[in-house]
């Protein structure tokens, strides 16, 4: 049985993208090993400072990665990732539902009005 999971990973940020693409392909060929699962979704996020200094670096280049798996190539694919240097820090989450799309943040307009509706229709 599968299931649909989401990884982020931070990459060192001395790592040029040919360096960081060929990682990701080492791990995801781990998790699709014997037709068990698949890789959905590859999103880079590019480089980012850090909200705090991880193993001295003070930013990374970010990866999220979507795919489904079968529970058991877990282990082995987390301990690759684990003992790559290049990787400062990872997560791998259950994902249920839909995938997550980033969504624009909220204007100062569209959250004011609907409370302003509701205080008219209150008033009524």
């Amino acid at each position: 049985m599968t299931r649909r999971y989401e990884t982020v990973y931070i990459f060192d940020s001395a790592l040029e993208e040919p360096a960081i693409t060929e990682r990701l392909d080492k791990f995801h060929a781990l998790l699709t090993k014997d037709g068990k699962g698949s890789v959905t979704n590859v999103a880079h996020w590019g480089k980012r400072t850090l909200a705090f200094p991880i193993k001295k670096r003070d930013s990374g280049h970010y990866v999220v990665a979507q795919f489904e798996t079968a529970a058991d190539l877990l282990p082995e694919y987390e301990r690759a990732v684990k003992l790559d240097e290049g990787v400062l820090r990872y997560l791998v989450v259950v994902s249920e539902g839909l995938p997550a799309k980033p969504e624009a943040a909220p204007t100062a307009a569209a959250v004011i009005a609907p409370e302003v509706e509701e205080l008219e229709e209150d008033e009524a």
